[in-house]
């Protein structure tokens, strides 16, 4: 019968640890996290299988990943899946094994704005010191800098932000933004 200690070094080895007892313990509550986080994304990855084929549309991919806390653009999205046309975007489909590298991808990149980045770039357009933005100024800066948004885009994202006199309060306006 073999004891704890013959059993642990080989199983480490297996496991591709260098390290034995507590740190070992350690890489293990690790790997069980990955694998929750794993079924976890894999169970929010089904939601958006409409087929039953266990794989989704190209143009689903950056809503899986909001839903899983990530905020990629859309430019980012296109670039991971290779820019692919707008006919491919409806219909070519990723399993979750092929989805999976490219949340990691996303997840890993460097260039994540906070909360607190938003405030900041909106309060460049605060005037008046109060904590709020001109909504039509707002508008312009949403359908002309960086990723332009169209009217429509612009009009559902602003629905309900703007007070009787046109302004919008730009920290609510980022929280309503990050929980989109």
């Amino acid at each position: 019968k073999p004891d704890i200690k013959s059993v642990k070094k080989p199983l480490s080895k297996l496991m591709g640890f260098d390290v034995v007892g507590a740190e070992m313990s350690l890489q293990m509550s690790k790997l069980n996290i990955q694998i929750i986080h794993s079924n976890y994304y894999r169970e929010a990855f089904g939601l958006f299988d409409r087929v039953g084929d266990s794989k989704v549309a190209y143009n689903q991919i950056a809503d899986i990943m909001r839903a899983l806390g990530q905020n990629p653009t859309n430019k980012e999205v296109s670039k991971i899946l290779g820019n692919p046309t707008a006919d491919d975007m409806t219909n070519k489909r990723v399993d979750f094994e092929g989805f999976l590298p490219m949340l990691q991808f996303v997840v890993n990149s460097p260039n994540k704005a906070t909360y607190d980045d938003y405030v900041e770039g909106l309060r460049v357009f605060d005037k008046e010191g109060n904590g709020t933005v001109m909504g039509a100024e707002l508008r312009i800066v949403l359908s002309t800098l960086g990723e332009k948004m169209n009217e429509v885009e612009i009009d559902a994202l602003m629905q309900g932000q703007e007070d009787e006199n046109g302004c919008v309060n730009y920290e609510a306006f980022v929280k309503h933004i990050m929980s989109v």
